[in-house]
């Protein structure tokens, strides 16, 4: 089994234990959507596509597995690390690197590495197209307009 699907496991366990169906399916529809959508942007630029879908599998992994949102990221990026290390499918660069990439990414008015950016982008990307008819969110409008035009979308 390659590292992708062994934390795609680990992860389906955190979700299938939600007892909220709604939240269940946001979370899923979330997660890996957002996984989806790091790896597009990392084949666009030339980022390691692997860790990048991990990155962004795990990137919310805290709002849902403890039901709450406040400093996600921050201690998001704590229990990403404890469930790499406990997996042990990465070493300890790649491990920096998906959860440096996992803090900082509410910081959507900052630009960070190219990694940290392509997560990013893949959380704005999800938000935007999950529902094309809603309104864009403000702090998220200009990344959008940037990602359209990286992928030559008017």
């Amino acid at each position: 089994m390659n590292r992708v699907e062994i934390l795609r496991k680990y992860i389906d366990e955190i979700l299938l234990n939600m007892a909220n169906h709604d939240e269940r399916r946001c979370a899923y529809v979330h997660l890996y959507g957002v996984a989806q959508c790091c790896a597009l942007i990392a084949l666009k630029r030339g980022v390691n596509v692997e860790l990048a879908v991990m990155a962004g599998m795990l990137h919310d992994i805290y709002s849902y597995a403890i039901m709450d949102t406040n400093e996600h990221a921050h201690k998001g990026a704590m229990l990403a690390r404890e469930i790499l290390l406990s997996l042990d499918i990465t070493n300890e660069e790649e491990t920096n690197i998906i959860c440096d990439a996992i803090y900082s990414h509410s910081d959507k008015d900052i630009i960070h590495s190219n990694f940290t950016e392509v997560l990013i982008d893949a959380d704005v990307m999800q938000h935007c197209l999950y529902n094309p008819m809603l309104e864009v969110i403000e702090h998220e409008r200009d990344r959008y307009e940037k990602l359209k035009n990286e992928f030559g979308i008017s």
